[in-house]
């Protein structure tokens, strides 16, 4: 059975010579009744030696596309392996160079994890910062470090909510695209919060969300 993953690279490959694509894969080993269980996909490209072979297929190229807008505010939601197809957006625009394309706008990333040591990439994500503090914006939410300011854990949603009026102003511009990948229960707690900044004017979230979903400003990934 065909197993989907996004994929954690740009388009040229992490090396930027077109022969290499990058996978966030968690290993997953769990107990059932006493019995130990191994997710299957996981465990198999956990597994895999160098040399050994695959087979590979698409759909390629039909989700998670960056927006050809390179003056765009682009707003990504993850959690967990969540960060691959983000991990390709935020390489292709502070990574590589592209004579034909340059990022100008700005990126800003949620990244939820349970703990800090499974902050994925943190080391890459914190070197692009550095060199692009006026274009890149991270926030972590760690679940079970991270409190708000009334003591509940911090959740990607948690984490929204400090800047709920600035993302309310952003989500309305023409060329801010929002996507979100990870776990599917994230979904709720952010239409909650748009929900309520969107009712104080008036306006119905769930319906600007999905016209922002036909004009391709609105993507989910999510399982």
């Amino acid at each position: 059975k065909a197993r989907l993953s996004s994929i954690a690279s740009p388009r040229h490959g992490d090396l930027g010579d077109d022969r290499t694509v990058s996978l966030s894969v968690k290993r997953l080993v769990y107990e059932l009744d006493g019995v130990e269980v191994k997710g299957v996909c996981s465990n198999f490209l956990c597994d895999l030696k160098p040399g050994d072979k695959l087979n590979v297929s698409g759909p390629v190229g039909t989700a998670m596309l960056m927006p050809e807008d390179p003056n765009a505010t682009i707003i990504m939601l993850a959690t967990g392996t969540g960060i691959a197809p983000f991990r390709s957006f935020l390489r292709r625009a502070f990574m590589e160079n592209n004579p034909d394309y340059k990022f100008t706008g700005t990126m800003w990333l949620f990244l939820g994890v349970p703990t800090s040591d499974t902050l994925l990439y943190q080391e890459e994500l914190e070197t692009m910062k550095h060199f692009h503090p006026d274009n890149l914006r991270l926030d972590y939410c760690i679940s079970r470090e991270q409190k708000d300011k009334d003591g509940n854990k911090m959740y990607i949603q948690t984490r929204m909510a400090e800047y709920a009026e600035e993302l309310y102003g952003l989500f309305q511009k023409e060329n801010t695209y929002v996507y979100m990948c990870g776990l599917k229960g994230m979904e709720g707690g952010i239409d909650d919060i748009m929900g309520e900044l969107f009712a104080k004017d008036g306006k119905d979230w769930v319906t600007y969300r999905k016209q922002m979903k036909k004009d391709k400003r609105w993507e989910v990934e999510t399982y």
